[in-house]
């Protein structure tokens, strides 16, 4: 172990010459400074492990000393012993107010000297290794909560139950969006996937992490219009412990999980104006603080965001911020629907099936041709994920070994020339306010017509043009209730 360094400041030569032989025969190494001014310089440049220091000098005093050696953040641990004549109380209360450990009056008797130096050495050494013990366990917790949560959005993607690597189809349309995403994969430019609800963004955003150099990293899925408008900075930036009611501990954001991965945003064009610029600023300069902090953080993360609204109408509309937009769209890509590569259905439906007969234990000899044809003269508004329902749905009700169940489109969606309903949805009168007073009255009228049926044919999903996920989503952001 390295001998502790002492540096005695004193402006009396005698007393200095004693102190530094008494502690050079007893195994310390000790500095000397004959002024309160050469003290500082000397602790500064030599740091020493504690500090013998008189009260009574010419240039500084000692309760000067010790304060300008507390003040710099190098020495704050560093224990200051008075050494003085001075009897007085408040002398000794002005010592340990301004940061001193101990106060021996002098003539001093050697061995207590010794006894007290040894004390604050080995205080000081236990800190320092508790310091170092509690810094080493913090850095274990928080590896510990990321692998955490990390884990946690991996099992988010077992569950789904999909083949994320491969996207089915040889149309032209898809051919061109598959050569498009090999050749963005192998960048970290921001991707903005287009295309309506059901045509597989999330699925292309998996295809451009699996093909990229990030591949090994996680990818980090997050449903802007699923989230609490509160919550959407904590969610995606994280938040340190008591910076709202019922934040009870340090929470990462998204952006810290997916460090050094890829973050994919899914309806991105729902983010409230706040998160809209915090986001903003992570693309331009790759740091954020956590909510309630103060700690700069950097991220490295590559951006996929989609959305199946025309985010640059909105941004011209005022409804989203144009520097976004721009920012997000570097590298758009529009994802077909159904309808445009029919071609497509009947490897589709074959995949389907194919999973169906692994999650209902039931072997098919195939697809009955007027199966094949209603599912390609069908209009998809659902697009793939309507036809994997309407494919499920038909597994169940098919009875022999072909897949054959027409009804299935019965409950899926209304057909492409369907008959008006009975008693169609009215028009919604005219509203006043701001806009989200409008969107939730015509949200309700909607609701009303369709009786509170949200899914289905007669639902107010389909009246509105939005999943009945995002319906009920908007539902619980507007606070909007279906009356007793």
């Amino acid at each position: 172990m390295t001998e502790a360094r002492i540096l005695i400041v004193d402006d009396t030569p005698v007393n200095v010459r004693l102190l530094a032989d008494l502690l050079s025969i007893n195994g310390f190494a000790v500095l000397t400074a004959g002024s309160g001014r050469e003290g500082l310089a000397r602790a500064a440049a030599d740091s020493p492990d504690l500090i013998l220091l008189d009260i009574m000098m010419p240039d500084l005093d000692g309760f000067t000393v010790c304060e300008q050696v507390k003040a710099k953040p190098a020495l704050q641990d560093v224990p200051v012993i008075f050494l003085t004549a001075l009897h007085e109380t408040l002398d000794k209360v002005r010592a340990f107010s301004l940061g001193g450990v101990d106060y021996l009056t002098k003539p001093y008797e050697p061995r207590e000297l010794l006894a007290r130096v040894r004390t604050h050495l080995a205080l000081r050494q236990a800190r320092r290794e508790l310091e170092a013990q509690n810094t080493r366990l913090r850095e274990e917790i928080e590896a510990h909560g990321r692998s955490r949560a990390i884990l946690h959005c991996l099992e988010d993607e077992i569950r789904t139950g999909h083949d994320l690597r491969e996207i089915i189809g040889r149309s032209p349309g898809l051919t061109r969006l598959l050569d498009q995403l090999a050749l963005v994969a192998a960048t970290d430019s921001t991707v903005l996937v287009l295309g309506e609800t059901g045509t597989g963004k999330e699925l292309v955003a998996r295809a451009i992490h699996d093909r990229s150099p990030r591949r090994d990293r996680p990818l980090v899925k997050v449903n802007c219009a699923a989230l609490p408008r509160e919550l959407v900075e904590s969610e995606l930036f994280g938040h340190e412990k008591g910076a709202f009611t019922g934040a009870t501990q340090q929470r990462r954001g998204r952006f810290e999980l997916a460090d050094g991965g890829t973050l994919f945003l899914d309806e991105v064009g729902e983010l409230p104006p706040d998160a809209q610029a915090k986001l903003l600023r992570v693309l331009q300069e790759q740091e954020f603080e956590r909510v309630g902090g103060t700690q700069t953080l950097r991220t490295n993360v590559r951006l996929i965001a989609a959305t199946n609204r025309d985010l640059g109408a909105r941004a011209a509309a005022g409804e989203f911020r144009p520097d976004l937009f721009y920012r997000l769209n570097v590298f758009p890509v529009t994802v077909p629907a159904l309808r445009e590569r029919c071609e497509d259905i009947p490897l589709l439906v074959a995949h389907f099936l194919a999973k169906c007969e692994r999650k209902l234990g039931r072997a098919f000899k195939g697809v009955a041709p007027a199966f094949l044809s209603s599912a390609m003269a069908y209009d998809w508004p659902g697009n793939v994920r309507e036809l994997e329902n309407a494919v499920e749905r038909a597994a169940i009700l098919s009875r022999g070994p072909l897949l054959d169940a027409l009804e299935s489109f019965g409950t899926s969606a209304p057909p492409p020339r369907a008959e008006p309903p009975e008693q169609p949805l009215s028009r919604a009168p005219a509203f006043t306010g701001t806009l989200e007073d409008v969107e939730r009255a015509h949200i309700q009228h909607v609701l009303q017509q369709a009786h509170w049926v949200i899914e289905g044919e007669r639902g107010a999903a389909l009246a509105l043009g939005v999943n009945p996920s995002t319906l009920r989503s908007r539902m619980r952001k507007l606070a909007i209730r279906k009356p007793n």
